[in-house]
């Protein structure tokens, strides 16, 4: 380490966010352009190159976390691009959008503020693109092996990205008009513009990948068709079918899945539209589900000019600090209250006054919807819960809600394109794909990878499944391979 005292020296200090006046009226990114430079180094000096790096172990990819911190503490930024890149194919998005299991497994997280390992990254990644310090890496050889790959999210490009180095001939295949999958229309802007995105997309075109976008696996080409043609064929496709609220008044226009919601905004700001038909402008939006997914909705809703917004919690406010007897360290811990970006702008912008001073409402179940005459839905009817999910008595209340946005997550691939009937995958009962230990599926020179066959996970473990499973179709196609596979189809994040 540069620095053996850095940590005691130091304070945390992390990427300033633009003033939330100013970033509420755009959609651009919310940090503050060029701030995060100047206070990295001694940010990263923060790092204690632990002997045992628990950072390590809760990040799937297994990022050399202590290695480029020291290496950025000295400003020595070729090798810790080299050194972030080893592990991770897109470390601008991780560095964007995953929350950071590492940061609670950091060793400082014991008793005080953590590195900022997330900021780190991010700066890595972004002076790698300036500096081009990441070209494109084309094999030096083919080996006359071709492989399908269906879905371009993060775990279908990580893995099509391994495959082509390796020398293999690639085709990703995407039923969207664009690349990305969920980065591209799930994603607001403001969390992660699309230009990092697209800059990774001529790199991988470049290396050789090539790209099938407005293609339905299942419709628009046979899956069997698909089998015949590729010597392999990755589901990369995601966990896309998304979970109901069954309760009275959900047939009520007016009342929509968050990810009906989302892609349109992207595609205003992508310039296929010029206003969004669900635009919250001038609406009573209440927002159900308390994930990361309802945030997004959150702030593309206060961009779009809300006449007011409110987030529904079903669990109870979290501590501020982490619960040592059910979420000890280096477990993350999911029950600690964090303040978003879209948050904070909805509690200084005030959108919700009946709320949680931040938008949400918390221990709060939906009961029933109800509507006008013209069957719009025109108000929401809830009821505070215990921690069993017990109604409480006397708690009842009614917002307005004039759009009501569904974000409770989803429970496994959409099976509408007919790819799993088709090819006859066994599911598993909570309705993934099924693969055994080497993330091969039930039919022959089939693998599946990503949440369409773990479930709903983060961007970090999408991106630690694409690599893995490029390793074991690597492996099916010349006997063994040099890939690194960071984790098993079985593996899971630390946890009591």
């Amino acid at each position: 380490m540069a620095d053996p005292k850095g940590f005691m020296t130091t304070p945390r200090q992390d990427w300033p966010r633009r003033p939330v006046e100013e970033r509420a009226r755009d959609w651009d990114e919310v940090y503050v352009p060029g701030a995060l430079l100047p206070i990295i180094s001694k940010q990263a000096g923060r790092c204690m190159d632990c002997g045992i790096p628990f950072c390590h172990d809760a990040c799937p990819l297994g990022n050399l976390i202590p290695e480029w911190n020291d290496l950025v503490s000295r400003e020595d930024w070729r090798a810790a691009s080299d050194r972030l890149h080893a592990t991770n194919n897109f470390p601008e998005f991780t560095g964007r959008l995953c929350p950071a299991p590492c940061e609670a497994g950091c060793v400082l997280a014991i008793n005080q503020p953590a590195v900022t390992i997330k900021n780190v990254e991010c700066a890595i990644a972004d002076r790698a693109v300036e500096e081009g310090f990441a070209p494109p890496r084309p094999p030096e050889r083919l080996s006359g092996k071709t492989v399908a790959v269906i879905g371009s999210g993060p775990t279908g490009l990580a893995a099509a990205q391994q495959l082509t180095r390796a020398g293999h001939t690639v085709a990703v295949y995407e039923r969207d008009d664009r690349l990305g999958g969920l980065m591209r229309y799930g994603i607001p802007a403001f969390k992660m513009e699309k230009h990092h995105l697209e800059r990774r997309l001529e790199q991988m075109r470049a290396e050789g990948t090539k790209f099938r976008t407005s293609t339905a696996v299942g419709r628009d080409v046979g899956a069997e068709e698909l089998r015949t043609r590729y010597d392999a064929v990755v589901l990369a496709t995601g966990a896309t079918a998304w979970r109901e609220l069954q309760v009275p008044g959900r047939e009520l226009t007016g009342i929509h899945q968050a990810m009906e919601y989302l892609p349109l905004a992207n595609r205003v700001r992508e310039g296929d539209l010029e206003t969004s038909p669900l635009s919250a402008a001038g609406k009573h939006v209440v927002i159900v589900g308390g994930g990361d997914t309802g945030a997004d909705c959150l702030g593309t809703a206060v961009r779009e000019g809300a006449a007011s917004v409110t987030q529904l919690d079903i669990y109870a406010l979290p501590d501020a600090e982490r619960d040592e007897d059910t979420e000890p360290w280096p477990t993350y811990p999911m029950r600690v209250y964090r303040l978003s970006a879209a948050h904070e702008e909805a509690r200084d912008l005030r959108t919700a006054p009946v709320a949680h001073a931040d938008a949400r409402l918390f221990a709060a179940s939906t009961l029933r919807f109800d509507g006008d005459a013209q069957g719009r839905v025109r108000s929401l009817h809830l009821v505070e819960v215990d921690a069993r999910r017990r109604p409480v008595e006397g708690t009842g209340r009614t917002l307005p809600a004039d759009l009501v946005l569904l974000a409770l997550g989803f429970s496994g691939p959409d099976r509408e394109d007919g790819l799993v009937d088709q090819l006859g995958l066994t599911l598993e009962p909570r309705g993934t794909i099924a693969r055994d230990s080497g993330f091969a599926t039930n039919v022959p020179g089939v693998f599946a990878a990503g949440d369409a066959a773990r479930g709903q996970s983060l961007i970090v473990w999408a991106i630690a499944e694409g690599r893995a499973v490029a390793a074991a179709v690597d492996r099916h196609l010349t006997g063994s391979s040099r890939l690194p596979a960071p984790i098993g189809p079985y593996d899971r994040p630390m946890a009591v």
